[in-house]
């Protein structure tokens, strides 16, 4: 149990995740430059990119490493305003 809690992605819902994503590449276009799927480059949308990451595992597998270092990224930012 203790590690599970320590997992970033636990209890994280994937539409929670896919809309942190797009909000920190401001969007669609810079996401699908970051990870090239069509669902991300051809007429985009939540929904859409839900459907298609929720049966398709290689994919998922991607949105949730890219939201793993987009976490550590932030953490970094934080801590250097602080400084």
């Amino acid at each position: 149990m203790e590690q599970q809690s320590k997992n970033p992605l636990h209890g994280k819902r994937l539409d929670a995740i896919l809309e942190e994503l797009v909000e920190y590449y401001q969007g669609f276009e810079e996401l699908g430059k970051q990870i090239n799927i069509k669902c991300f480059t051809d007429n985009p949308s939540i929904n859409s990119s839900l459907k298609f990451l929720r049966k398709t595992d290689w994919a998922r597998t991607k949105v949730e490493s890219l939201y793993l270092y987009v976490l550590r990224q932030k953490k970094k930012e934080e801590s250097k305003n602080r400084k």
